[in-house]
């Protein structure tokens, strides 16, 4: 029983460990604050993921829609020039058939 400590022993002792559960409580405060900004990070970066996955969809639907007006343009263009190969077919021929008198 002569391993008893003495009251100063004690308080020193009781000092270094409310320093350490201070020092520990501070680290475990950090740690929280990290949790919380990782958390709102993912939170983040999901809500990214889905506006760019609609970004994709729309750019898709506008690839289509440009196709088809750049389509129509050439369309147009196509009917314009076979209504005038049309018309110049037509005027030799009548050219020729009056030329031959019919």
């Amino acid at each position: 029983m002569d391993n008893f400590i003495t009251r100063e022993e004690h308080e020193e002792f009781m000092k270094r460990m409310e320093a350490e559960d201070n020092r520990q409580n501070r680290r475990i405060e950090i740690l929280e604050k990290t949790t919380e900004q990782i958390q709102t990070l993912t939170t983040s970066v999901e809500k990214l993921a889905m506006n760019m996955e609609s970004m994709v969809r729309q750019m898709g639907q506008q690839g289509e829609r440009l196709e088809a007006l750049e389509s129509r343009d050439g369309e147009m263009w196509r009917k314009a020039m076979a209504y005038l190969v049309t018309a110049v077919i037509g005027a030799v021929v009548g050219y020729i058939f009056k030329q031959i008198g019919m």
